[in-house]
């Protein structure tokens, strides 16, 4: 049983872009079989509702500011790990994707999907299932056995990128953010991102935990 009246999911819509996000709620809003109970306009705000409105099913958009998408996903679900988060985003890429997943994402859609596709997603999403489709199921097999092939044996993290990896080990040495976008020559809402990524992929809950994780295994000494 859901929280929405007579079974019906709960919903709340999370997307920085307000034309989209307005159409999406009058999208969904209109369907019998779901109640949106609210709309974020970022990640920070999709996490504060969501422990205020407690919905079934949090639609998330993956670049957002204040916080992006996957970090909102692990942050929701570290707070109400019954919850549901379907991704409703424009990336298919396979850092996006997999990143999502690894934050505990149970759906997967692309901007562009149908009021029918989306409606099946949350319902989906709502029941419990893992709502990925076949072009995606293929991808994730194929991405897992690329990594496998690209890392030595004994890579105590093939999940990670290179760059990831990079940035893992300057947090293990005890770097902010800013000392590694200097160091990487990388844009400070990239290391954000990378950060983010590392995080979401290690299955850690601060950097504090990042950082015994990357010790134990040998990085940052």
């Amino acid at each position: 049983m859901t929280a929405g009246g007579a079974g019906r999911p709960r919903l709340l819509l999370a997307d920085d872009h307000p034309v989209y996000r307005d159409g999406l709620r009058l999208l969904l809003g209109s369907a019998d079989e779901v109640e949106v109970a609210g709309t974020a306009p970022d990640g920070l705000t999709a996490v504060e509702m969501a422990a205020r409105l407690r919905p079934d099913v949090v639609v998330m958009d993956l670049r957002m500011p204040r916080l992006g998408g996957v970090e909102a996903t692990r942050r929701i679900l570290a707070a109400r790990p019954g919850a549901g988060v379907l991704v409703l985003t424009m990336h298919e890429d396979d850092e996006s994707v997999f990143a999502a997943m690894l934050a505990g994402a149970r759906g997967y859609l692309v901007k562009g999907a149908d009021r029918a596709e989306i409606l099946r997603a949350v319902l989906a999403v709502a029941a419990g299932e893992v709502i990925f489709g076949p072009v995606l199921a293929g991808r994730v097999a194929e991405y897992f056995a690329r990594i496998a092939a690209a890392r030595p044996a004994g890579d105590p993290f093939p999940q990670l990128t290179a760059r990831e990896r990079d940035v893992l080990e300057l947090i293990a040495v005890g770097l902010a953010n800013p000392a590694i976008a200097e160091r990487l020559g990388l844009s400070p809402k990239t290391v954000r991102n990378n950060v983010s990524a590392v995080f979401a992929k290690l299955q850690v809950a601060d950097r504090a935990e990042a950082i015994v994780r990357a010790r134990d295994a040998g990085l940052g000494r």
